[in-house]
């Protein structure tokens, strides 16, 4: 369940709700637009962790948050025994090697929180990813990111660059927006979009109709 918030109050609360709902784990966001600080960061994580009996997965997004989650700040999170994850989706391939270089020891995974980058955080030791393609795609999603987890690095780069296209069409507008439009093409049913979210636009939606005609539903075989 994702119970982040801006406010550490808020975030606590959202967490121990989600938790009675019987969520198995739950996705934090850092704190957004108010920017705080390495130290108010890591007490932030640990407020939340110590408030709730499930996992968390620290997610590190700063193209949308404002602040990045300094590299020294995940690893001390690690340390912490409920927090089990971090979800990347900084774009810096580098930054996020070093968490998983520098958090190998723990009982801690690095997951990709962006499609495109999947491939290159499993190939340095990520676990997994909290996929937007595998809404639409769950098969070949899941036949790379297994296929790179047994060592089939080969196997995972082809199943990896078959998805690109869809990877690019499911961010030609702001995500949810593409990928929302394409559960509704596959579903046959209109997508719910709130403001300041609008519906993609036309000639996207026929351009990302055409790349999901092209993709087969199920994992390939070869």
């Amino acid at each position: 369940a994702g119970a982040g918030s801006t406010s550490t109050h808020e975030a606590v609360s959202l967490s121990e709700r989600s938790e009675a709902a019987g969520a198995d784990a739950l996705l934090h966001i850092s704190p957004y637009y108010n920017k705080p600080e390495p130290a108010g960061m890591a007490q932030h994580f640990r407020r939340v962790a110590d408030a709730v009996d499930v996992p968390i997965i620290v997610y590190n997004v700063p193209s949308r948050t404002g602040r990045d989650i300094e590299i020294g700040t995940t690893v001390s999170l690690a340390e912490h025994p409920n927090i089990a994850g971090y979800k990347a989706a900084s774009g810096d391939i580098g930054k996020i090697s070093e968490v998983i270089e520098r958090t190998r020891d723990q009982a801690f995974s690095v997951l990709s929180g962006d499609d495109g980058m999947t491939y290159p955080i499993l190939a340095a030791g990520g676990m997994g990813s909290i996929s937007v393609a595998a809404n639409v795609r769950p098969g070949p999603v899941s036949a790379s990111i297994d296929a790179a987890l047994e060592g089939d690095y080969e196997r995972a780069r082809d199943v990896h660059h078959r998805l690109g296209p869809l990877f690019s069409a499911l961010f030609v507008e702001t995500n949810p927006i593409p990928v929302k439009e394409a559960m509704a093409i596959e579903f046959d049913h209109p997508p719910h979009v709130r403001l300041p979210l609008t519906r993609l636009a036309p000639e996207s939606r026929e351009d990302l109709a055409d790349v999901l005609a092209s993709l087969p539903r199920d994992a390939p075989t070869a």
